[in-house]
């Protein structure tokens, strides 16, 4: 059995005829899989985009504030944070959730390790609660950019993808409140980025070992293709993202499949006598270890401080009888700490199963997958109305309110891109939309199997990554069509004879920033006049 380790420029290995040789002789030979380096031009798009995201959501910060505590769910989240900074036994172990009148600690506890450390930082203040959700909201909209460069190979897609996602405000508005779900969204993303690189990686390594006739001679199975480190970064990042919300459950069940059918492709592609066993043999069970086993471990490791300390809530549920007079009895048969956490769990999982709208749960701003689609029911975070309007006087009241708000000029085009990108990917075979349009179904189908659950805009957060790298490649495409333009003052503006795919690409990019502007008032939480207010109201859903 042969392991191919390696990405070498290898030459092609000539049979006795002169033709380079597959394991089924007769199939058209595969194309290589083409790679850009990355480039000093790389280099500093990245860096010009991570410093327009930091000063994005750095800008305003910490207001705004009720009476200088947190506002809208950043009153479950910070102040169990906030138990973790004062209950910490050491900088590895941390602390635990005292859980102090909020009912159930719901969500796993890495998100809340993370709001701590701003807090042991800067103290129980606006800063304190919110510079980590900042700094991992920047951290997006540059993991935005590489996703789209990797799986493009295109610097110029790349920088579109970043410039949507940069002013796209549900990415926005994530970043500068002190809640959990800009922890998950940048996991995530790390995990989609690498989860590409080992695509990119396995790819070359197949091929090369093609040229070089390594192939032959391996078997009806194939060979190994030896350890693959992007698909254990990707294990690691999933684990960090379950360890935020149980909702990361559904990118290692879809990454995994990805990961394996991917392979199975390439062992199609490559010839190889029986694909689907040599995938079942040589390729699930390592895809089962670093997509599975290591978030598994990852999300236990996050619970220490529980394990740790005497005083966990249900820590001891089964010694004072808790769980004896339970749904769960049977966990009576467990070691206490793992009674206990288990049952931990259950009592969570019952949480949400009976958050229903079917059982009498209702919000005014609940919000359905299909809603989402379109930001059709954005969700407000923090309002104040009836002020003094030293703005606009005589103009009326003015109010200060912050949704969470898909700028219209990407969230509109959703359902067209998604729409693209599937008859792309099996008209074409344009393999660049395989990762975004997986990792947005992974985001968005299990949320509809699910749909009677109480829901809300914030769900979708970890859509608008994708779709922005979507929109990117779809914006290249058009960029390669039509004729010259004709426009004499176009072309000089640009300094170039522009094509007018071109001049589309520039006109839709500025769309998205304009739209990000005459929006950000409720971005921002900026005084306008109610008159303002409701010129923005386009939809009645939106109030």
């Amino acid at each position: 059995m042969t392991t191919i380790t390696s990405t070498s420029s290898a030459q092609p290995a000539p049979d006795e005829h002169g033709t380079t040789r597959s394991l089924r002789p007769g199939r058209p030979a595969p194309e290589a899989p083409v790679t850009v380096p990355w480039s000093q031009r790389d280099t500093i798009a990245a860096s010009v985009i991570g410093v327009l995201a930091l000063l994005t959501r750095f800008l305003g910060l910490t207001q705004p504030t009720s009476s200088n505590t947190p506002v809208f769910d950043e009153k479950h989240y910070v102040p169990q944070g906030w138990d973790m900074v004062e209950s910490s036994f050491n900088p590895v172990l941390g602390g635990i959730e005292s859980n102090p009148g909020y009912g159930l600690v719901v969500h796993p506890p890495l998100g809340k390790q993370l709001l701590a450390m701003g807090e042991t930082i800067f103290g129980y203040t606006p800063l304190g609660w919110r510079i980590m959700t900042a700094l991992f909201g920047t951290a997006v909209i540059v993991f935005v950019f590489l996703i789209a460069r990797r799986v493009s190979q295109s610097t110029s897609i790349g920088v579109v993808a970043g410039i949507i996602a940069l002013f796209d405000g549900v990415l926005l508005v994530a970043a500068k409140f002190g809640m959990l779900d800009i922890f998950q969204v940048l996991f995530i993303v790390i995990a989609a980025w690498t989860l590409a690189g080992d695509m990119r990686e396995v790819h070359h390594r197949w091929h090369d070992a093609w040229l070089a006739g390594k192939l032959d001679g391996t078997g009806p199975y194939g060979p190994k293709m030896g350890f693959r480190w992007w698909r254990f970064a990707t294990g690691v990042a999933l684990g960090l993202a379950l360890s935020v919300k149980w909702s990361g459950l559904y990118y290692i069940m879809f990454f995994g499949l990805l990961s394996s059918f991917w392979d199975l492709f390439l062992r199609r592609r490559y010839g190889v006598e029986k694909p689907v066993a040599g995938t079942l043999l040589r390729d699930v069970p390592a895809a089962l270890a670093s997509i599975v086993l290591i978030p598994a471990l990852l999300y236990i490791w996050s619970w220490r401080a529980w394990f740790a300390s005497e005083t966990s809530v249900y820590r001891h549920s089964l010694a004072d009888g808790t769980i004896a007079g339970s749904d769960w009895p049977w966990l009576e048969h467990l070691p206490d700490s793992v009674a206990g956490w288990l049952y931990y769990h259950f009592s969570v999982l019952d949480f949400h199963a009976s958050l229903t709208s079917s059982s009498g749960h209702s919000h005014p701003w609940d919000s359905k997958p299909w809603a989402w689609l379109v930001s059709a029911r954005p969700i407000l975070y923090y309002s104040s109305t009836d002020l003094e309007c030293k703005v606009a006087p005589g103009d009326g009241t003015c109010r200060e309110m912050i949704y969470m708000f898909g700028t219209p000029a990407i969230w509109w085009l959703t359902v067209p891109v998604l729409l693209w990108a599937a008859w792309v990917w099996f008209s074409r075979k344009d393999f660049r939309v395989i990762v975004p349009v997986i990792a947005f179904a992974a985001g968005f189908l299990p949320w509809l199997a699910a749909f009677d659950r109480q829901m809300y805009f914030f769900y979708a957060t970890a859509l608008v990554p994708f779709t922005a790298v979507l929109l990117a490649l779809a914006v290249g495409n058009v960029a390669k069509k039509g004729g010259p333009v004709t426009w004499g003052w176009v072309n000089k503006l640009a300094g170039f004879e522009m094509r007018w795919g071109q001049l589309a690409a520039v006109v839709y990019i500025a769309l998205v920033v304009a739209s990000f502007f005459y929006w950000s008032p409720i971005f921002y939480g900026l005084r306008i006049p109610d008159s303002y207010y409701e010129s923005l109201m386009w939809l009645p859903s939106w109030k």
